[in-house]
């Protein structure tokens, strides 16, 4: 035998009943509310060429991309984002489309983790894109639907809220490289105050050092803003921070009440990101369920310059939470296992039917005997056989 003829590759997995009517239920979910959204949706090819990926904001290792090539030797990778994919094909096929255009997605994508640390190789994406606005408005909308996506799946979750520009604006007064920059970005990411303490005591001491150490700890409900304006007064970054604000002033007429959290400390790809940014977490789920946020740079890559935002949510995470929640039954059986007798199969046949459009799930007995059709329903814990 193959010694590979039984197993599927390392970080993918096969889904089976109850995994995928779990799925089918998360995702129907979240694709109503952006369908009630007006965003339209598009799909992308799994395969894409190399280059799409290798943009200097894309964020993504040419290491944690499966490759291959085509047949005429260009370097083809399996997708490992969507954002990106939808930013070519609207920089191309919807290049002379009236702005701004709603679009969502419902994908596979496809990221080579050696280590995998619990991490799948393959998982399932949702996600939206606004493109081609900016401003308040804009911003208020992707946030909203992410708030309504979340809480279409889930009850206990938080929304937390950052700007990019607050790191950003106050790193560019400091006299350091860009290698330098991004070791004390993902000390601040990972709130590792003894690495992000090291890196900064090299540094000569002064207001923006100080501003920058504390961004870990600026996090809660508004009354971080009275410590971040003191932290930052004079800075660059005041600007970011008075905007940040007033979107959270505006989202606290949906009442989150502790589920809408500020996050200084939120400061993921912030080559990539440039201005707000969120992330979205479901109690009983370790990692972000939900990211995104505004990147106004990204369509310049593909020479189309335009506003954009928008997010993704993994939805294979939310899913296998969902299965393990108690009070929720996947259960595929029928209420009732109809047999025939012979001769009767095709009358037995419209009685299944005639069930199930009463809202009695009902399923034809493929077994030859009543015994077989018996013993199967008790195996499986089908309450009721009708014989026809």
């Amino acid at each position: 035998m193959k010694k590979n003829l039984k197993i599927t590759p390392e970080g993918t997995k096969d889904f089976l009943f109850a995994e995928c009517s779990a799925m089918d239920y998360i995702c129907t979910s979240i694709e109503k509310v952006f369908v009630k959204g007006g965003f339209k949706r598009v799909i992308t090819p799994a395969l894409e060429f190399y280059d799409v990926f290798s943009i200097p904001s894309s964020g993504i290792s040419q290491e944690s991309m499966f490759k291959t090539t085509d047949n005429k030797g260009r370097l083809l990778v399996a997708r490992p984002d969507s954002t990106l994919p939808i930013a070519r094909m609207v920089s191309t096929r919807l290049k002379n489309n009236t702005l701004p255009v709603r679009l969502y997605y419902k994908q596979a994508v496809y990221r080579n983790n050696p280590s995998l640390a619990g991490r799948r190789n393959e998982f399932l994406q949702m996600g939206v894109e606004l493109l081609g606005a900016k401003g308040k408005r804009a911003d208020l909308e992707i946030l909203t639907s992410a708030i309504k996506s979340i809480s279409a799946v889930a009850d206990d979750f938080r929304i937390e809220l950052g700007h990019a520009e607050v790191f950003n604006a106050l790193s560019k007064e400091l006299d350091i490289d860009n290698d330098y920059k991004e070791k004390i970005r993902v000390s601040i990411e990972s709130k590792n105050y003894s690495a992000l303490n090291n890196l900064l005591d090299k540094l000569k001491p002064c207001k923006t050092v100080s501003a920058i150490r504390s961004l870990p700890s600026l996090f809660g409900g508004e009354e971080v803003f009275d410590e971040a304006y003191d932290i930052c007064k004079g800075t660059g970054a005041e600007n970011a921070l008075d905007y940040l604000h007033t979107i959270y002033k505006e989202l606290s007429v949906l009442e989150l009440g502790n589920k809408l959290i500020i996050d200084l400390g939120l400061v993921q790809r912030n080559d990539y990101y440039t201005g707000i940014v969120f992330s979205g977490y479901i109690n009983g789920i370790g990692d972000a369920v939900i990211s995104g946020g505004r990147y106004d740079d990204l369509l310049s890559e593909f020479d189309a310059p335009m506003g954009a935002a928008g997010f993704a949510i993994d939805t294979d995470a939310i899913t296998m939470k969902h299965l393990s929640d108690d009070d929720v039954n996947y259960s595929d059986n029928p209420d009732v296992l109809v047999f025939a007798e012979n001769g009767h199969e095709m009358k037995a046949l419209r009685y299944v039917d005639e069930l199930n459009e009463k809202g009695i799930k009902a399923q034809f007995s493929v077994l030859e005997t009543l015994e077989e059709t018996e013993q199967f329903a008790k195996s499986r814990g089908i309450a009721k056989v009708e014989i026809v």
